[in-house]
């Protein structure tokens, strides 16, 4: 297995973007993000009915879109145009200076499927200028078929909670990071996950108290809608 080098992640990860100040996973609130202090972002990729891949994280475009439809049954040109595909956003990152964590969401059945076309992208046209994207997932089929076909890529398992396998799991797609829901993090948890080698990133906290304690715990990264808050919080 290649062998890759630590990883290094910011300090903090806006959350699709920054959605506390902009809709999510549009290039809107990527630039909202970097203008709060965001380095990274955090987003969702998906393939659209013809295969596209492309920035949302929900099934259906009815919450963020309005439009009651899945997204696994619209093709591209029928998108709405606020949805930007994944190159339009890698575009964008090199425009702002914007490191990635891409969460690999793929509509159900399309793990592997989903998992190779974004690494594929991420080959062809990732700015070497930027730092190499992390890619993350809950879906261990996704992240092994990111290891599969693109082992230089660093990736990290998505939880809400660690479960009993977690450190199995992980070894199992050659996870360098675990990014873990704020809920259900421990502090054990954080000491049990940091001892294994792990970078830990938590996700999504927007309150400055819980992001200082979380830090205390060890982790290495908060993922937040609120960035420049939660920047001012641990700084």
């Amino acid at each position: 297995m290649l062998q890759l080098p630590p990883l290094q992640l910011p300090r903090v990860i806006g959350h699709r973007g920054a959605m506390a100040y902009a809709p999510e996973n549009t290039l809107a609130s990527f630039h909202e993000a970097r203008r709060r202090g965001a380095t990274w972002v955090e987003i969702d990729v998906k393939l659209s009915a013809d295969g596209v891949p492309i920035v949302m994280h929900d099934a259906s475009l009815e919450r963020t879109m309005g439009i009651a439809r899945l997204v696994a049954e619209t093709p591209r040109a029928e998108l709405p145009a606020d949805v930007p595909t994944f190159e339009q956003a890698i575009a964008c990152f090199r425009e702002l200076g914007l490191g990635c964590n891409v969460e690999i969401k793929p509509c159900e059945g399309r793990e592997a499927e989903t998992a190779r076309v974004a690494v594929e992208t991420l080959r062809r046209v990732w700015p070497s200028a930027l730092p190499s994207p992390l890619l993350s997932s809950f879906k261990d089929a996704s992240l092994k078929a990111a290891m599969a076909a693109a082992p230089e890529f660093a990736r990290a398992l998505l939880i809400g909670e660690l479960g009993e396998d977690w450190e199995a799991r992980a070894q199992a797609v050659g996870a360098a990071g675990m990014n873990v829901g704020r809920r259900k993090l421990t502090a054990a948890a954080a000491v049990a996950i940091k001892r294994a080698g792990h970078a830990l990133s938590v996700w999504t906290v927007n309150d400055p108290d819980e992001a200082r304690a979380i830090v205390g715990m060890g982790a290495d990264c908060i993922i937040t809608d609120a960035p420049d808050v939660i920047l001012r919080a641990i700084a």
